[in-house]
């Protein structure tokens, strides 16, 4: 049997998939590149391009390769373009989820990792937020992702689908060996756009609000490093396998960094002191989330093992520079 990886041509998913082939699986890339490369995807693992609402395409994948597990990346993720063009991130995260879901369920697919978000919660205070939190999203982003778990939940009560949903909470770094990372063009990760400024591709960085009710005034986030993000997969894929019961988790290590101090951290680990502007507070901004991590660690058994800033900026920055290397050539 086989696990089949929905955007795993992506920045996480391609994570995922180098996970899944160094643990010896059989996986199938189903990516519409988008937004992922082909080129991130690990050589020995199948590749598909093509849309996960395409049900016929969806059909011979999982009939050909006989999966039984799914692991479903594929989403658009931008907070504030989620607030431009909702109605695109509800096509292409919710109706194109329920597609896929329908699909794989008349196929007797049983085991579904979801790639949810930490902004189901919308705003919450600097405390680690849990799993039994208020659900509130600010974000058509959010809601979208909300949405998704609440078709899981109830498919999962009428069909024989068991799934594991992950809220991510600030996803960073990359792969320790160097064989992927975060190479989205126009991309609005912190830590990846002050790895860019760092090295120049980029004249400067801008801090979107400073006024937040957070120890420094800018907004307060639980990075956690993409290795250990997919570790948990993995672990989830695991639990279900062996049968484990459907379950929604936080993802993330527990404590936050405000937005001052990952720069700071950019700019120590780079050692380049790179120009920073203000700028005005972003639509969908929440001021601080933290992740309440005690269930997964419970639940899962998963235990991270690269828990530490610096770690992860300087992950960052060696894939910025061997992407510099391959734009180049």
């Amino acid at each position: 049997m086989s696990v089949l990886v929905s955007g795993g041509a992506g920045y996480i998913g391609s994570h995922m998939v180098l996970a899944l082939i160094d643990a010896g699986f059989d996986v199938i890339v189903l990516d519409d590149l988008s937004t992922g490369f082909d080129w991130l995807v690990h050589p020995e693992a199948s590749f598909v391009r093509g849309d996960v609402a395409d049900a016929a395409l969806v059909r011979r994948v999982v009939r050909e390769h006989e999966v039984d597990a799914v692991v479903h990346f594929a989403a658009r993720i931008v907070v504030p373009e989620s607030v431009a063009d909702p109605l695109g991130y509800y096509l292409a995260n919710t109706a194109k989820s329920r597609s896929f879901l329908e699909t794989l369920i008349a196929l007797g697919v049983s085991n579904f990792i979801f790639s949810s978000t930490a902004a189901v919660y919308g705003m919450v205070g600097s405390d680690p937020v849990s799993e039994e939190a208020a659900l509130a999203p600010i974000s058509p982003y959010g809601r979208s992702k909300l949405m998704t778990e609440w078709m899981l939940f109830d498919a999962a009560v009428a069909h024989s689908l068991r799934y594991v949903a992950l809220r991510y909470f600030n996803v960073a770094g990359a792969d320790p060996a160097g064989r992927a990372g975060q190479s989205t063009r126009r991309a609005t990760h912190l830590i990846k756009v002050a790895a860019e400024a760092a090295l120049g591709k980029r004249a400067g960085i801008e801090i979107f609000g400073t006024d937040y009710p957070t120890p420094d005034g800018t907004c307060l986030r639980d990075y956690i490093h993409v290795t250990d993000l997919v570790a948990a997969h993995l672990d989830a894929l695991r639990y279900l396998r062996a049968g484990g019961a459907s379950r929604v988790l936080n993802c993330g290590y527990g404590w936050g960094y405000s937005v001052r101090e990952v720069v700071d951290t950019v700019k120590r680990v780079s050692g380049v002191d790179f120009p920073v502007r203000v700028a005005q507070r972003r639509a969908g901004d929440p001021a601080a989330i933290v992740a309440g991590a005690h269930c997964i660690k419970r639940d899962l058994g998963w235990s991270p093992k690269l828990a530490d800033l610096d770690l992860i900026v300087a992950h960052a920055l060696s894939w910025e520079m061997r992407l510099g290397e391959r734009n180049r050539i």
